[in-house]
């Protein structure tokens, strides 16, 4: 018994290095020809997904990762790629309303409010992905967020028969989304395993019909 439990100590490591190293491997292999850093090549969907993310982090810092996901919005918008956008995410928290504050500043830089259309319960990005059909009735989408999320994002609508393509947001530096890209690569697996596993959005709610 103590040498079957000093194996299984030993090869547990590898094994799961090894399947986080498949996770990534299919994601990237899947999504290839469904990402897109030029507004000029993606095709028009008209109906974008906005991932969410915190406006500031450590308090009152601006976050790269939200001011670049705005951008790319507009720069879809602008170029006549998209009408309406969904923007999802987290309001599980008083004081705390990604959807909003994306909002305002997508108002604020020429999206029209009433093409905005807000999902306050996008807690994870399979959640945002998944209710863009079951509650807004969308099939065919852009996502709109940094390449590394847009592809696990692509994943989880081909798994959902969703058509959904990616127009990938300026990146951040190494050094400061290190923490956010090492997370990253835990995530594609636990997504592989959510499925494996049948998880279900954590909240559904009412029908919200994109005019």
């Amino acid at each position: 018994m103590l040498k079957r439990f000093i194996t299984f100590v030993f090869y547990l490591p590898v094994f799961t290095l090894l399947i986080v190293a498949w996770s990534n491997a299919m994601v990237e292999f899947s999504t290839d020809e469904k990402v897109y850093d030029s507004v000029s090549d993606i095709p028009e969907k008209r109906v974008g997904l906005l991932l969410g993310t915190s406006r500031y982090v450590l308090g009152n810092i601006p976050n790269h990762y939200f001011f670049n996901r705005i951008e790319a919005a507009i720069e879809l918008y602008r170029a006549g790629k998209i009408d309406k956008i969904v923007v999802s995410g987290d309001n599980s928290v008083k004081g705390y309303n990604e959807p909003q504050d994306m909002m305002d500043e997508l108002v604020k830089r020429g999206f029209p409010a009433e093409n905005i259309y807000l999902d306050y319960a996008g807690f994870r990005t399979f959640d945002s992905v998944y209710r863009m059909e079951y509650i807004f009735g969308q099939k065919k989408f852009i996502i709109v967020s940094q390449e590394f999320h847009n592809r696990r994002a692509i994943v989880i609508a081909q798994k959902l028969n969703l058509d959904a393509i990616g127009y990938n947001a300026k990146d951040v530096s190494q050094y400061y989304g290190f923490k956010t890209q090492l997370r990253e690569k835990f995530a594609r697996t636990k997504m592989y395993l959510d499925f494996l596993f049948g998880i279900q959005p954590k909240f559904l709610g009412e029908k919200i019909k994109i005019h």
